[in-house]
């Protein structure tokens, strides 16, 4: 099996603070799997670190207000296009992420609160028939 995972999840320092979200239950998981490793916000172009995001109506803007719905979104394509291109089975992605939240999203407000929803890369994946997981449900 090819699994597609968020890089944060492998140890990449790629997470908007600069850190990473290590996961020992993916890194058993993937065991004896092929891995595509990925970060959308990296490939679109956002540095390490970088200011937090949300998606506010519709369009991923940084704390400070500032548009970010171009990079994340050329990310979210850049790595589906890679997906594709690898033929991966599944992606296990970082929860509540911006561009990788499976089943939840923050609300847009800054304030912790979480809604409903999918990132803009999950959203992809799972548009393009790919089976996405969230690693809290691994």
């Amino acid at each position: 099996m090819k699994i597609l995972v968020s890089a944060c999840l492998l140890g990449q320092d790629c997470k908007y603070n600069g850190g990473n979200n290590y996961s020992k239950k993916v890194a058993e998981y993937i065991k004896g799997h092929d891995i595509v490793s990925v970060c959308p916000e990296v490939a679109g172009g956002l540095p390490v670190p970088r200011i937090p995001c949300e998606i506010v109506g519709g369009k991923v803007t940084n704390k400070n207000g500032e548009r970010k719905d171009l990079e994340f979104r050329s990310g979210a394509e850049i790595c589906l296009k890679k997906a594709l291109y690898e033929k991966v089975d599944l992606a296990i992605l970082q929860s509540r992420s911006p561009s990788c939240g499976v089943k939840q999203i923050y609300d847009g407000s800054f304030t912790g609160k979480l809604i409903s929803g999918k990132g803009v890369f999950a959203e992809l994946l799972s548009k393009h028939g790919i089976k996405i997981v969230d690693v809290e449900d691994l």
